[in-house]
């Protein structure tokens, strides 16, 4: 195996008994037409393994999640899933494994850029996770998928604070508990915003009347708000253990 593909081993943390695998993982079809149009036999190219991948990515997340969250409801889950099999969520992954620099393009493909389409980086993750399963079984897989999709670094992955403000809706939590204890509405208030255009960061004001008040960051107003909502909620679950969990 070259040096390159060596240096992907490594990132992967995963040594491959059949390079040959990782190799077509990393073939776009553009590459391997022009490899048949010049010898005839060219090598296959990745669409059959991210048809695969696709499939083995849903169930280990599906199950993670299970695991991970046995109080949530399914449509918590669905929603935490489709984010984490997400082409936005995976592109990020990709890119953190450089794929780009590793993919085998045709000649059109590299002078449009190929290395950078969200696209064929996602697919060649996917073919990546079908060719460590058909290599390695099912347990490496586990593994890969557990690091590096589902623990990603924080924006991506399901440790992510603004993802988890997603999943749980502490505003209808909260509101249904003061209806509940005839205590006013809680009213949201946007005290600050920061950052350039494209990457603001909102700070989002919950009161319920004078007594309860509380602060959220977040990279929308909507999870902004979500998290403060989640402070008050929280605090109020202190002082009344009888009140359900959120979700």
């Amino acid at each position: 195996m070259d040096a390159e593909l060596a240096l992907l081993e490594a990132a992967l943390d995963y040594r491959f008994a059949s390079p040959d695998l990782l190799r077509r993982a990393l073939t776009h079809s553009s590459a391997a037409h022009e490899a048949q149009m010049v010898s005839g036999s060219g090598d296959r190219d990745n669409e059959r393994l991210e048809f695969l991948g696709d499939s083995i990515l849903g169930f280990l997340t599906s199950e993670a999640l299970v695991q991970r969250f046995p109080e949530c409801r399914e449509g918590d889950l669905s929603r935490l899933r489709a984010h984490l099999v997400s082409a936005v969520h995976l592109y990020g992954v990709a890119c953190s494994l450089e794929l780009g620099r590793y993919l085998e393009l045709g000649r059109s493909e590299e002078m449009s850029g190929g290395r950078g389409k969200k696209t064929l980086l996602v697919d060649a993750l996917e073919a990546l996770i079908a060719a460590i399963y058909l290599d390695g079984g099912i347990e490496p897989v586990r593994t890969f998928v557990a690091t590096r999709v589902l623990d990603a670094p924080p924006g991506e992955g399901i440790v992510n604070e603004d993802v988890q403000a997603s999943l749980t809706n502490f505003k209808s939590a909260l509101q249904e508990f003061a209806q509940s204890r005839k205590l006013p509405q809680p009213r949201y208030a946007i005290v600050e915003e920061r950052g350039p255009e494209h990457s603001k960061t909102f700070t989002v004001e919950v009161r319920v009347g004078k007594e309860w008040s509380g602060r959220g960051e977040g990279a929308s107003k909507k999870i902004a708000a979500q998290k403060a909502a989640q402070k008050v909620y929280q605090r109020l679950r202190e002082q009344s253990p009888e009140i359900p969990p959120a979700f």
